[in-house]
């Protein structure tokens, strides 16, 4: 048995052919899903990227890692304390751990462990190949070392390569010879001009006014506009981000045809997903994740697992619970302080599993978790990150997936009964921890997420550059505390 985990860094779900996009980004990927389990409703437990890959890696949420944030004291794992033994309890183990103490060969290609000093995520591989330009990297600088390596040893029996590529994170540098396959595609319909000019008279970092964090784009690249004032500013920007998905695809195309040409194909099971996804105007942010949202914290999830039927399940799950079911199909266990659960047998059975709710949790770019059930999401706004966020934002997220219209003071009901959730799980969590802390309180007592701490005086001058010395006022006298209602 073998396994082939590509990790497409900002990969949105809705983006994709086979999660109903219109526009053909994925034909790989669609083939793939074809012919796999495809989880339509997978969340990360913590966003973005750090985070994001902690809480799969290690098969544990943020707020038992205390990996919740890009910078500061949370940006690395608690320690284990003074019962930790000459290596540390297998309780603990992270998911490549656990493969290779199974037996299990572990490679993995890419360069997010540089990127981000997260050393630990090279526990349990065997052999780690750092393409080297800290997620600068495109397609084309990160598969052949894959391919190379499945020259060498792909027909071997039992082994993991995990091959991670960034072509969907801004800047999007596609090579400009690649071309724009969705020149003559309409841009997603949703946003209008008038979507546009309300959001470019609103603020925050990564808002249209300033597309780039905290300004516009330098111009280094061709495929991003300075600003989105108008709606063919942003069909150039969002065919620059689909093209880094379409030029993605087309290596794990490339992938796909050499375990065809070594004769693995049939005995090669293949794992498709993200870190998080990608907001393009949801919540006035474009090209970045900010927000617990069903926007970033969703990702697409495709399983192809030698003997399984295609399928699409439908229930809510972690990509721990992912990580957990792979084990449980390859004859291993999720470890005892797993926060991941396997739905292995019910996958075997070809039923529907899933949870009744789920919490997704971002400490970043703002302080804010998100409780998902039903057919609805609640966000709770701790720290705004320098944005219009009120407190409580309810969606109907089947009706509105662009979440453009909060029902917390209409719905008032269901935002109880959402924050009650939120409340529970925190509950449920805090009475499993190993430390009995909350790290995103520890984040806020720092200064607030990584990349807007400390920032509020430059971006106040920005705004009244800007003619918004309104928003400045607002924001000097509010800090980032959410908005109350």
């Amino acid at each position: 048995m073998r396994l082939v985990y590509i990790d497409i860094d900002t990969l949105r779900a809705d983006h994709l052919g086979c999660y109903g996009y219109r526009r053909d980004t994925s034909p790989n990927i669609d083939r793939l899903a074809e012919q796999g389990v495809r989880f339509e409703n997978c969340f990360n437990s913590d966003a973005p990227c750090l985070p994001s890959r902690a809480g799969m890696w290690m098969g544990r949420h943020g707020i038992h890692t205390g990996v919740i944030n890009h910078g500061g004291t949370d940006a690395d794992p608690m320690r284990e304390g003074r019962d930790r033994g000459f290596k540390r309890s297998p309780r603990y183990d992270h998911w490549p751990m656990v493969m290779s103490k199974n037996g299990i060969y572990t490679v993995s290609v890419g360069p997010f462990a540089e990127r981000h000093s997260a050393w630990w995520f090279y526990a349990g591989f065997r052999e780690m190949y750092n393409t080297g330009h800290s997620g600068q990297e495109t397609a084309d600088q990160v598969f052949p070392t894959a391919l190379d390596w499945l020259d060498r040893g792909g027909k071997k029996d039992d082994w993991f390569l995990h091959v991670n590529c960034w072509d969907p994170h801004a800047h999007y540098r596609t090579p400009m010879e690649y071309g724009n396959p969705f020149e003559n595609d309409p841009p997603p319909e949703w946003i209008t001009q008038e979507v546009l000019d309300r959001h470019w008279n609103g603020y925050g970092p990564h808002s249209p006014q300033e597309a780039a964090g905290y300004g516009p784009p330098d111009g280094t690249w061709p495929r991003m506009p300075r600003q989105l004032r108008t709606v063919a500013d942003f069909k150039k920007w969002i065919d620059g981000y689909d093209t880094g998905i379409h030029y993605a695809d087309m290596y794990v195309g490339k992938l796909m045809e050499k375990l065809e040409e070594l004769g693995i194909a049939d005995d090669t099971a293949i794992l498709v997903s993200s870190d998080h996804g990608e907001n393009q105007g949801e919540l006035n942010v474009y090209a970045d994740h900010h927000t617990a949202d069903t926007i970033t914290s969703r990702v697409p999830c495709i399983l192809k697992w030698p003997g399984f039927a295609p399928s699409v399940t439908h229930g809510l799950c972690y990509q721990s619970d992912v990580a957990a079911t792979v084990l449980e199909l390859w004859d291993m266990q999720a470890p005892g302080a797993w926060d991941g659960r396997s739905f292995a047998g019910a996958l075997k059975r070809g039923e529907h599993a899933g949870r009744n709710y789920l919490v997704s949790s971002q400490n970043c770019w703002s302080c804010q978790r998100m409780v998902r059930w039903d057919r609805y999401a609640l966000i709770r706004t701790y720290d705004t990150g320098l944005k219009q966020f009120p407190r409580a934002m309810l969606f109907d997220v089947e009706a509105d997936p662009h979440l453009q219209h909060n029902l917390a003071q209409e719905q008032a009901d269901l935002a109880n009964r959402g924050l009650a959730l939120l409340e529970r799980w925190h509950d449920e969590m805090m009475q499993t921890s190993d430390y009995n802390i909350d790290p995103m309180w520890n984040v806020i007592r720092e200064g607030g997420p990584y990349h807007t701490r400390d920032n509020l005086e430059m971006y106040c001058k920005r705004l009244r550059e800007t003619g918004r010395a309104h928003h400045a006022d607002f924001l000097e006298k509010q800090g980032g505390k959410p908005i109350d209602m």
